[in-house]
């Protein structure tokens, strides 16, 4: 039952999706997502197919073997074929029974609901599967939320290894699947499909139509399966699986309950935990065209870290000023804004632009992930839905911030006891001349009232940053002492004449140059890694020489790097927190060295 090892490494990922490319690096012949076939399967190519099985019942309990269909394994000279005993596995419902036989293997683990809560051998820690089954997928189909713990749980176990849950796989669910964390998937329910005459379809089960001749063969059902594939390694490159995630989900009821359970335990989590992303710079696009997209637990992070935890610019706390959003992103280079900017004649007021789905966004955190990368269709209403999460938010972070005054120029209507609220649309358009002059006239009211002073413009540019690195970074020590130089929009943060930092929002982080790794480490700003102490740090970050991990990563996060509780370097993020220290492929590529 013993084998050697399977070969993978990471070509892309996004949340819990990846890309694994198998066998030898410099020139792999498969990829992940893909097809186990089964021995009567017809022949695909090795590319959307990397492996085949068999399962023997000739004896009890049945083996189950994988084999490879291209040489994966080092040193890449044959295909190698992997044996597990299937053992005895009860139903999900008798769960809390500790009985029957638990499965042995090592290259293919088979694991069961039962065995995840029973089986001691799954947390032995020099347990490294190549594949991972869930034997019994069909039956957590049927129980609500089991298959999703089931795979949270296997996946964060097992960061390295391929999930494959055979029996409820299509091309119809490939894409919702994959975004869940499996990897592999087969052609049961296709060929169940083919004996009933019907096609399952990218978009689920039809009828075949015969007026072109179309066939519900498997070679049509294969030909569906290519294009599912290909469509969902497409989305993991573009960053766009989720909104196909959402498309395949409308193609039955099963899979829209899949889809908001694991929306619902990925809210519960953490950021890193759950696969988010801090910075994707400005290439990357949130697209929100359902109301699905709503329950995604970026969008539900923001909400929670925008209404709960950030606090404005020290000098922006006595007024509130809501504004209507803009197509363009950042808002401030649309025309719009640009007027808006017009009548607002101090730096002493907190801009919040009030948008869907995100709700509010902060004038200070418009460059960043997700608030300078989301795209959603624009209507010029607002639905129930979207009015409450904005009011919600108004209120939360209104009464934590205790704003003296709100100036409401964003057209929906806010009312929060106690709280002076002045209404500059009252009916009218943002931008007609009559509600910008009510605009002007309450700014230069409450200038007088709060004796709202003066602020340099670099004081100013120093407090938003500063209020931006206690969102990105939960600290803004860092900042303490120093100085902004440069043109908007990119800035460099200096200290004593050193540079510390640059801000870009392009990129939309803080480039921190190696003088300051020594006080990000001083204040706890970042996350830390724990290298091995008997490695020689040269290269990136692998799990062969991450030994562990402080904070909450995520991807894109820069880190400090430690060796023996020394400090000796950064590095940024390739992964998010659930993979590390454990995962495949790099972990985070280094970017300084003390």
């Amino acid at each position: 039952m013993d084998g050697r090892p399977l070969a993978r490494g990471v070509e892309s990922r996004q949340r819990f999706s990846r890309i694994f490319s198998l066998g030898d690096r410099k020139n792999p012949s498969s990829w992940t997502p893909g097809i186990v076939l089964g021995i009567n399967d017809p022949e695909l190519p090795i590319s959307i197919a990397p492996f085949s099985s068999r399962r023997n019942s000739s004896s009890i309990p049945a083996n189950i073997s994988i084999s490879t269909r291209g040489n994966f394994c080092f040193p890449f000279d044959t295909p190698d074929t992997w044996t597990s005993m299937e053992g005895l596995v009860l139903p999900p419902s008798l769960a809390e029974s500790d009985s029957g036989t638990f499965s042995e293997g090592e290259e293919v683990l088979l694991v069961s609901w039962q065995s995840l809560h029973h089986d001691i051998k799954l947390n032995d820690k020099n347990l490294e599967p190549s594949i991972v089954v869930l034997v019994d997928s069909p039956q957590l189909v049927k129980n609500q939320g089991l298959l999703i713990d089931a795979i949270d749980t296997i996946r964060t176990k097992f960061p390295s290894s391929l999930i494959w849950t055979p029996g409820i796989a299509g091309p119809d669910n490939c894409a919702l699947l994959t975004w869940m964390g499996i990897d592999l998937f087969d052609l049961s329910r296709s060929r169940s499909a083919s004996a009933i005459g019907v096609l399952l379809s990218t978009l689920g089960p039809r009828e075949i139509d015969y007026t072109v001749s179309e066939s519900s063969d498997m070679d049509a059902q294969c030909a569906e399966w290519k294009r599912s594939i290909s469509a969902t390694r497409a989305a993991i490159r573009e960053g766009s699986l989720r909104e196909l995630a959402e498309m395949q989900s409308t193609s039955s009821s099963k899979s829209v309950e899949h889809l908001r359970l694991h929306d619902l335990k990925m809210r519960e989590l953490g950021g890193g935990r759950s696969g988010l992303s801090r910075v994707l710079g400005n290439s990357a696009t949130l697209r929100c065209n359902s109301f699905t997209s709503r329950s995604d637990a970026l969008i539900q992070d923001w909400h929670n870290r925008v209404s709960n935890f950030h606090t404005p610019p020290n000098h922006q706390t006595n007024v509130l000023l809501l504004l209507p959003c803009s197509a363009m992103k950042p808002y401030r280079l649309s025309q719009s804004h640009q007027r808006f900017a017009k009548s607002i004649n101090t730096r002493g007021v907190h801009e919040v632009i009030v948008t869907a789905p995100l709700g509010l966004v902060p004038r200070e955190l418009e460059d960043i992930w997700p608030a300078g990368n989301y795209d959603i269709p624009v209507t010029g209403d607002w639905d129930k839905d979207e009015i409450y999460i904005i009011k919600n938010m108004v209120k939360k972070i209104s009464n934590r911030t205790n704003y003296s005054r709100i100036i409401n120029h964003s057209g929906i209507k806010i009312e929060i006891e106690g709280i002076d609220i002045k209404d500059t649309r009252k009916g009218l358009s943002a931008g007609c001349s009559e509600s910008l002059s009510n605009l002007s006239i309450e700014i230069d009211n409450a200038i007088l009232d709060f004796n709202i002073p003066k602020m340099k413009e670099s004081l100013h540019r120093l407090e938003k940053l500063k209020s931006l690195s206690r969102f990105q970074h939960g600290c803004d020590l860092w900042l303490n002492d120093t100085s902004v130089e440069g043109r908007p929009p990119i800035f460099t943060i200096k200290n004593n004449g050193i540079q510390l930092a640059q801000w870009n929002p392009r990129s939309a982080r803080f480039a921190f140059s190696k003088s300051c790794l020594p006080i990000l480490d001083k204040y706890g700003t970042l996350s830390r890694v724990y290298l091995r102490n008997d490695h020689i740090w040269k290269g990136d970050l692998f799990s062969t020489n991450v030994e562990s991990i402080e904070g909450d990563i995520r991807r894109g996060d820069e880190v400090l790097v430690y060796q023996n509780n020394l400090l000796i370097g950064s590095a940024r993020a390739d992964a998010p927190g659930w993979e590390w220290p454990n995962g495949p492929g790099r972990l985070g590529r280094a970017q300084h060295r003390l």
